[in-house]
């Protein structure tokens, strides 16, 4: 566990844990007597940048990944089957009712939390010190905007009584362009320990990346009408400016040293990652929440069944689910280059042991009592009827799977355990995971990788190319550094996707890449054409809105489609 800048984080945080789901709130009778010391504002603001920690460590995270072909969510004989929710987002069969998608409310909390910090500063408050809050304020609207389409414009905070309606999501994202193009000059531009986690300068040009990246999706007449065949962004010369800004800097680099790039996402990361521009710091006792290896984990991986280490090198401590498994096709993207060290944080095949010092993979056998542990890229599906218990192939014609087959039932032995690829990105170790199987390892938002593919996809959209930089060199410049093959011309928009889907695996943002290059709707995992309960209407693009929010806000309607 991290101990220095986790800890000074931990120290700051007062907690103003007030729940939003209703988004009336009456700031004069609730807080005038509030101190506004300058020590009281900033734990108030650390609260504003942390608050979205146990939300963007698991809940929002399945949606995304659940949802796009990076994951399929698997069950065992009823076991991590929990009513279906797993399998559901697998399958674009969203609930309303679902915890997957029930973290709207966790949201709009942080951003009356912004609000309110910007209250209490008074105003004598200079714009300055408004920046940061209102940088949370347009982040957190830009997660409403993004995974449910049209949204409340919260720009201050609610009167006692007083009703807000969601505006259309054209609306909602000019309205994040107008904050961020106001406060980018206004926000701190050092990039070191004491902005690590908060919003700078960078963070915000960021963000402003994925809203103009994906200005086509977001200003749409409604989610169905946007068409990736005739994509026109008028903002894609905005996105070279943002990303040249951005890689111009200083501030940031590929480069990791001897660990490359596999120890970005170590649980010993934190602010001396140069290639984060945003990240969510967690600890596993003093910020909890980050729970991502719990399910990508083999389900019996915590130790080797006879009181031995499991393949972490360690007996972990606690149990895991092993009930995300990667998709056929996400595993073929990221194993098929001939070189590449992405590769590295992938289970595929047989599993070895890693050193729980060094976290490098050696050429041990994981044995799970006493057998040898190999995971199948592809899955069967068990199901049963009144003649017993049936498998049925990966291949089977999607239409010949009983109903049954929807909540993508593997099995309760080895085998059923040991459907699809897992994956190491996120290495847990047992200190961190005895404590409520919590991790350390912090969460990357905005990479400067990230911004390196993005602006090579601006210019092989129609951007102009600037700085001497093409498409080719952009894409190569992430093949180096991970020691994979160059290409010799221009990168194609599949190749593009395909580069992010290995670059960027695992960190929220296929979903919002698939929808932009027309994927979403295209078969992977079990989402198939006839498979029980697959959902392929345009619709989907966009989560239902929870019920426990529409419940409290009665004037709002649910989205199309659900």
């Amino acid at each position: 566990m991290k101990a220095n800048i986790k800890l000074l984080f931990a120290a700051g945080i007062v907690a103003l844990t007030t729940s939003c789901t209703d988004l009336d709130v009456t700031p004069e009778a609730q807080f005038t007597e509030y101190p506004t010391t300058e020590a009281a504002i900033e734990a108030q603001m650390a609260d504003v940048y942390f608050h979205l920690r146990s939300t963007l460590g698991r809940r929002y995270m399945e949606a995304q990944a659940l949802s796009s072909d990076e994951w399929v969510g698997i069950s065992f004989d009823g076991d991590y089957a929990d009513g279906g929710i797993y399998a559901q987002c697998s399958l674009h069969n969203f609930n309303a009712t679902s915890a997957c998608t029930d973290w709207y409310g966790d949201v709009t909390a942080g951003i009356t939390k912004a609000n309110r910090a910007m209250f209490l500063m008074g105003e004598s408050a200079t714009p300055e010190m408004l920046a940061p809050a209102r940088a949370m304020r347009a982040y957190y609207t830009w997660i409403l905007m993004d995974s449910f389409g049209d949204t409340p414009i919260l720009d201050h905070l609610l009167k006692d009584g007083e009703m807000i309606d969601r505006s259309p999501r054209a609306e909602a994202a000019r309205w994040i362009e107008s904050e961020l193009k106001e406060i980018i000059p206004l926000l701190p531009d050092n990039v070191d320990v004491s902005t690590y986690g908060k919003p700078t300068k960078y963070m915000a040009e960021a963000l402003l990346v994925k809203l103009y990246i994906n200005w086509p999706v977001y200003t749409a007449n409604d989610v169905t009408a946007y068409n990736a065949a005739t994509y026109s962004n008028e903002h894609l010369n905005d996105v070279v400016t943002l990303c040249d800004d951005i890689m111009q800097s200083g501030k940031f680099d590929l480069a990791e040293g001897a660990n490359g790039y596999r120890s970005k996402f170590w649980p010993n990361n934190g602010y001396q990652v140069k290639d984060f521009i945003y990240a969510m710091p967690y600890d596993a006792i003093t910020a909890q929440g980050f729970q991502y290896c719990r399910p990508r984990i083999w389900r019996q991986g915590r130790n080797d069944g006879e009181g031995g280490p499991g393949y972490f090198g360690a007996d972990i401590g606690n149990s895991t689910g092993g009930n995300f498994s990667i998709s056929p096709e996400m595993s073929d993207n990221l194993m098929a280059l001939e070189t590449d060290d992405r590769q590295e944080n992938i289970l595929a095949g047989q599993i070895f042991m890693f050193d729980p010092s060094t976290f490098a993979k050696t050429s041990t056998p994981y044995k799970y009592k006493g057998q040898e542990i190999i995971l199948d890229k592809t899955f069967r599906l068990k199901y049963t009827d009144a003649e017993g218990d049936h498998y049925l192939e990966w291949g089977t014609n999607p239409a010949d799977y009983p109903a049954d087959c929807a909540m993508l039932n593997t099995g309760k032995d080895v085998k059923g355990w040991s459907q699809g690829y897992k994956s190491v990105k996120y290495f847990v170790i047992r200190e961190d995971f005895i404590n409520g199987r919590n991790q350390s390892n912090d969460l990357p938002i905005f990479r400067l990788a990230d911004i390196i593919l993005t602006k090579a996809e601006a210019i092989v959209r129609g951007a102009s190319a600037t700085n001497g930089e093409t498409a080719q060199s952009l894409f190569n410049k992430i093949r180096e550094y991970v020691h994979a093959p160059q290409i010799d011309h221009s990168p194609s928009l599949q190749e593009l996707l395909d580069e992010r889907g290995r670059e960027l695996f695992d960190e929220n943002w296929r979903r919002n890449d698939m929808i932009r290059f027309g994927t979403f709707e295209n078969e992977y995992g079990f989402h198939r054409v006839g498979f029980p309960t697959a959902r392929f209407e345009k619709t989907c693009r966009v989560f239902p809105i929870p019920q426990s929010t529409l419940d409290v806000n009665t004037n709002w309607k649910q989205n199309a489609g659900y």
